[in-house]
């Protein structure tokens, strides 16, 4: 039997946004001074570069407009 919960964030961000297609939903990532370090490759020896950011991502949906018959 399948589990009804989420158990990832990329599964949660899925989840809410098909739930949320079709209804004008917006949905805003605000990032203040966020860090993220990207690596050059796998394995313990990569080295990594430094992203910082900062502004807001959003997500609209819209629903499809209907044609005249």
């Amino acid at each position: 039997m399948p589990s009804e919960h989420t158990n990832n964030w990329p599964d949660l961000a899925i989840g809410l946004y098909d739930r949320l297609t079709g209804r004008n939903a917006e949905i805003a990532y605000e990032f203040v001074d966020m860090h993220v370090k990207i690596p050059s490759g796998t394995g313990s020896n990569a080295e990594h570069a430094e992203w910082v950011l900062s502004g807001t991502v959003k997500i609209q949906t819209a629903g499809k407009a209907q044609r005249p018959n």
